[in-house]
């Protein structure tokens, strides 16, 4: 049994089966009828009746369910509903204990009138958790004044198919950068009193063919080593109090049933000690969807028996279906102890134990979208933004003369929807409330141009705006208005890119996995209509998941002169695409997944041994347009003075050291990328694996010493015996500006921001790129175990010259 407090087991061992029983399920009320989860309806079975509050909680409750994230709210009036509810469990119940409250916090809190931030992939894209983290705090607050004590995200799922539709609440296809980065929001997040929940464990994202809940055929030893250092990373670096479970099966044991891997791996193996909370309706879909189970008492015992210890989003399988499985003997009631004793513990550590817990006023007044939050969405959406390709027609502000006729169009050139993610209130509740306002200021892309060419130092030009078509469908109308505009401007800005929804409703987003990575709909031939007038335009990407443009980056004379990658930027996005397209903001994103070449060419992952990329003994090349970590600048940066030490023992640190420096003529800001190769191993290993990274802001001609302290076990792995491993032997460590850039002829135009001017590499369309030389270390001693109090976190120390 857990270890609690002497309130806490003098609380227990009060209760009645009942009310054990109220504590372990949650309750979704006032859904209003509209569908926000898949099979929401036929699921919910278990706390039908009388549908009134008071009889539903009689026993208490052990969480309420999207009290401020089901339907359009006012904020301070649902708190004083909140507040008088609490007060009434404490009052009415024989036992007293409020409700825990949780919520969608993956973009924000998804309440109405909250602020809207970039979606989890552009967090990778931006290489920041120190920003993350700010971000996280800033959620975490604004929760916890609604009464909110836990927040279900971050996603920890590492990419590693871009069909998958929930690519986009992912950070990333690296572990280490989607463990550290996810951390960083755990903590930012637990730092203002809201626990944090990591989601999904574990294998999700791995699911077959990119398909939502798909069955999962990941090898044990992928599992260690790919899927399962972020979970790690976020327990043992982040104290994270919270863990969902994954749909999936893997290699047919569903996740909700797997004692292995909820318990002996989790708890056991990677010392988790909070509580496992259920993805909705996972515990019924144990019977319905993957029919391990006969009925919903069956499927309660097969969950509680893994380790699921809180049944959401409600209890039709927690509450009299396994209530009578255990009064006939079928299960053991100890198992329901264990899991109320982590749910009374969870609630203590959160004050809802307390006598005064909820006996303060509500508040009266609170600002979801504060000057804080438009600030941490707006500096996290300029630094989440990729310039993947661009000839010299960006900035604006390095034109000759400046322009003064431009064209705004695309489909997401001008709505609000589509600078935000899945999980967005807008876009994951409002689309159900077509009519109903959004609550806060969120300019498009078009309305970021209003002040962008002030803020870049130019003088207003004219703007024209035409959609020319919409993200879906074939309806090709609108183009002749989107050409003519694009005839009569200097330059045309084209927007391009997804919807997010869930389930069908949308192009990407929960539930929406794709086929193809061609751009929705028309939007190619819009792009290629405007290329046509022969004016410079520029492609911005606004989309929750990399597509397949090599038709607009390296196989075609006419193509968009530029290219800029946004994944769903937020509630500050349109201002920062407007002020990177003008040179008000130099970009600074990196790519935190591969841009594929194909979508046959999928699965992919930048962490493949040789036989994972292209070569000779196969027809097909699976190297992407753009790789992980690539990103181009409106400066140049060079790499000097690589120092490595050359030897480390296989349980110690090494350091690696680099001097960077700004060549060009504006400031910029540089993701310094380690990486590193080990030559010879005893399982096939990644031709490259970042090891570390920073970023480091810089003046014109100005330097810095970049130290990163290294421990070895960033280059551990698991065995052939199946245990976590470092191998003496020789890796490389180099320092490189993305995961395929050589030390080898290397040439990039400063004043074109990196487009491609050696006639060599523009012959063979290799991808610029700056690196040092690779340098070998020797690992030294014997094979060294890796246990959890292994250091794993690489230490950056930059100091300027």
């Amino acid at each position: 049994m857990p270890e609690v407090s002497e309130r806490v087991a003098a609380l227990h061992a009060q209760m009645t089966l009942e009310e054990k029983l109220a504590q372990i399920v949650g309750y979704w009320l006032d859904q209003g009828g509209k569908v926000v989860a898949p099979m929401q309806g036929e699921m919910a079975a278990g706390q039908k009746g009388s549908g009134e509050v008071a009889e539903v909680t009689r026993n208490g409750l052990g969480h309420f369910t999207r009290v401020y994230g089901t339907r359009p709210v006012e904020p301070t009036e649902r708190a004083a509903w909140l507040w008088n509810e609490q007060r009434r469990l404490k009052r009415e119940t024989r036992l007293g204990i409020p409700a825990l409250v949780h919520e969608e916090c993956l973009t924000g809190l998804a309440a109405w009138k909250a602020a809207t931030f970039p979606t989890p992939l552009a967090w990778g894209a931006a290489f920041d958790p120190e920003l993350v983290h700010e971000m996280g705090e800033a959620i975490g607050d604004s929760m916890r004044r609604l009464g909110i004590h836990q927040g279900l995200a971050p996603v920890l799922d590492v990419v590693r198919d871009p069909r998958w539709g929930r690519v986009e609440e992912c950070i990333g296809e690296d572990p280490y950068l989607v463990g550290t980065v996810g951390t960083a929001y755990v903590r930012g997040l637990q730092a203002a009193g809201v626990h944090a929940t990591l989601k999904h464990f574990v294998g999700y994202s791995a699911s077959k063919s990119g398909r939502n809940h798909a069955p999962v055929s990941a090898g044990p030893r992928e599992v260690a080593d790919v899927l399962l250092p972020p979970f790690e990373m976020a327990i043992v670096d982040g104290g994270v109090k919270s863990v969902m479970n994954s749909y999936s099966d893997v290699d047919g044991v569903p996740m909700a049933s797997s004692v292995e891997y909820l318990t002996d791996v989790l708890r056991g193996q990677l010392g988790f000690d909070g509580v496992v909370v259920a993805d909705y309706f996972a515990v019924a879909f144990l019977e319905v969807m993957q029919a391990v189970a006969q009925d919903r008492g069956e499927a309660a015992a097969l969950a509680l028996e893994a380790g699921i210890d809180i049944e959401l989003p409600t209890g039709d399988a927690y509450l009299e279906p396994l209530a009578e499985r255990i009064r006939s003997g079928e299960f053991d009631e100890a198992y329901v102890d264990r899991a109320v004793l982590r749910a009374l513990r969870q609630k203590e550590e959160l004050g809802l134990l307390d006598a005064d817990a909820f006996e303060d006023e509500p508040p009266t007044e609170i600002d979801l979208d504060s000057p804080r939050h438009q600030q941490i969405a707006r500096r996290l959406a300029e630094e989440s933004l990729v310039l993947v390709a661009n000839d010299g027609v960006l900035p604006l502000n390095r034109w000759d003369a400046a322009p003064r006729r431009i064209a705004v169009v695309g489909p997401n050139a001008h709505r609000v929807e589509a600078l935000q993610g899945c999980y967005s209130f807008a876009n994951h509740v409002l689309g159900q409330y077509p009519d109903h306002e959004i609550g806060f200021a969120i300019p498009t892309v078009l309305e970021g141009f209003g002040d962008a060419f002030e803020r870049a130092g130019l003088p207003a030009p004219e703007i024209a705006f035409a959609e020319g078509c919409t993200v879906e469908g074939t309806d090709t109308s609108g183009f002749q208005e989107a050409v003519d505009a694009a005839n009569a401007a200097d330059v045309t800005v084209v927007v391009v890119g997804d919807q997010a929804g869930l389930f069908g409703r949308g192009t990407v987003g929960e539930g929406n996995d794709c086929e193809s990575l061609d751009l929705p709909g028309a939007q190619r031939e819009l792009v290629e209509a405007l290329v046509a007038t022969g004016k410079p335009v520029v492609m911005v990407l606004i989309t929750g998941r990399p597509y397949a443009i090599g038709w607009a980056l390296d196989g075609a004379d006419r193509r968009p002169a530029a290219v800029l990658q946004a994944f769903f930027p937020g509630e500050g996005g349109g201002l920062a695409i407007a002020d990177v397209v003008t040179g008000a903001v130099n970009p600074s994103g990196r790519m935190p997944v591969s841009m594929p070449r194909s979508t046959g060419a999928q699965p992919f992952s930048y962490l493949h041994p040789i036989l994972g990329g292209p070569s000779d003994v196969t027809a097909t090349d699976s190297t992407p347009l753009r790789p992980f970590g690539f990103g181009l600048s409106y400066t140049s940066f060079r790499y000097s003075d690589l120092t490595v030490d050359g030897e480390v023992a296989s349980d110690g640190t090494f350091a690696a050291a680099v001097t960077v420096t700004n060549t060009g003529a504006v400031a910029g800001s540089e993701t310094v990328q380690l990486y590193g190769h080990d030559v010879v191993a005893s399982v096939a290993r990644p031709v490259v694996q970042l090891l570390g990274y920073t970023r480091v802001p810089l003046e014109p001609g100005a330097s810095a010493r970049v130290t990163f302290t290294v421990p070895a076990t960033r280059f551990a792995f698991t065995g052939r015996k199946m245990d976590k491993i470092v191998e003496p032997g020789d890796v490389e460590v180099w320092v490189g500006s993305h995961a395929t850039a050589s030390s080898a002829d290397v040439a990039v135009d400063e004043s074109t921001g990196g487009a491609i001017v050696s006639e060599k590499r523009a012959e063979k369309r290799e991808i610029p790129g700056t690196a040092t030389p690779r340098s070998i270390v020797r690992v030294t001693g014997g094979v060294h175990r890796v246990t959890t109090a292994d250091p794993r976190l690489v230490q950056v120390e930059v100091s300027a010259l």
